[in-house]
């Protein structure tokens, strides 16, 4: 069973557009109500594969309750941390091309007591006994990985997901951290077992840019002397890095068209946790989410008959020369 954590969630609300005309009153052709928040996709994309997942988040307000009742709706079991702030509302416009604008609000501001509540809770998830997988569960489930994803809510320091990863490996937990800036390097000192960083979010972890391939796996090498265990490092069009103690791999998948690049890179986070979270197995698992993933609409997850394992290609021989669709700065 994989655990998520998600301190801002959201209610996210998709608009296909034929054009984003700025200024003009434009009409959707399409559109789509989902549960948001990074660790919320990471937990739907797992549910559409057909694995037991929990969900741990802050609701608050009308819009908290539609993301623990749509949740609900997908076959996932919601752990509420009730707060006073209504939970953010979030729009997304998407045009015909793939480009899709949006517009993130800044979502409640969590007093110290529901922060120390939501940690709280996370801890009494994992539970005090050791489950038959060597995780620690509830109720004969065992918490294989716990993903920990997406912005921290004000009110919230950035040494707020470290806290978090020191409970869960105080626990036995293992933990997969998606998050940037100073929470991502303060989290670092805690040693997370995987970091899930994009191409700008690693960029910005070392404080430099990426112009190849190569660039991306020294700063994926350069997070790991800071503590990560391995990197997952997203690389858009590019493909997908894995970088462990026991090697280095590239993967890649054939993509034929992009509606939609919502929620990828947590598919991709899903795919690799639910294969296991280690080797190039598991790579391979989270470059065919990923691309799944982009060719549906708005944040839809990828259910198994939308996978094709046999697009994606996993290597050892890295292409350290290779330029970046879209460098990282």
């Amino acid at each position: 069973m994989i655990l998520t954590v998600t301190p801002n969630p959201s209610l996210d609300r998709t608009y296909e557009v034929p054009a984003l005309d700025r200024g003009e009153v434009l009409r959707a052709t399409a559109e789509r109500m989902d549960p948001g928040g990074k660790g919320v996709n990471v937990s739907r994309a797992v549910a559409a594969a057909g694995r037991r997942t929990v969900a741990v988040l802050p609701l608050g307000g009308a819009p908290g309750a539609l993301v623990a009742e749509l949740l609900a709706e997908q076959g996932i079991e919601v752990v509420p941390v009730p707060v006073a702030g209504a939970t953010r509302s979030n729009i997304a416009l998407a045009e015909p091309d793939g480009t899709l604008t949006k517009i993130n609000a800044p979502g409640p501001e969590l007093t110290a007591a529901e922060s120390e509540a939501l940690l709280a809770t996370v801890r009494a998830r994992i539970g005090a006994h050791a489950g038959a997988g060597g995780g620690f569960g509830q109720d004969g489930d065992t918490v294989t990985w716990i993903a920990c994803c997406g912005s921290l809510p004000r009110g919230l320091a950035p040494e707020w997901y470290a806290e978090l990863v020191a409970r869960a490996h105080d626990a036995g937990a293992r933990i997969a951290l998606d998050t940037s800036g100073p929470s991502l390097l303060a989290a670092l000192r805690e040693r997370p077992d995987v970091v899930k960083p994009n191409a700008e979010e690693l960029a910005q972890a070392v404080g430099r840019p990426l112009a190849t391939v190569g660039d991306a796996v020294k700063a994926a090498e350069e997070l790991r002397t800071y503590g990560a265990a391995t990197v997952l490092a997203s690389l858009g069009a590019d493909g997908q890095l894995l970088v462990t103690e026991a090697g280095t791999y590239f993967g890649s998948a054939t993509v034929t068209s992009v509606r939609s690049n919502v929620g990828a890179g947590d598919a991709s986070l899903a795919g690799f946790l639910a294969a296991g979270g280690e080797g190039p197995a598991a790579l391979a698992s989270a470059v065919a989410h990923g691309a799944a993933a982009v060719q549906l609409p708005g944040s839809v997850m990828p259910s198994p008959g939308d996978l094709d394992l046999s697009a994606v290609t996993v290597t050892a021989d890295v292409p350290l020369d290779r330029l970046l669709t879209e460098p990282a700065s």
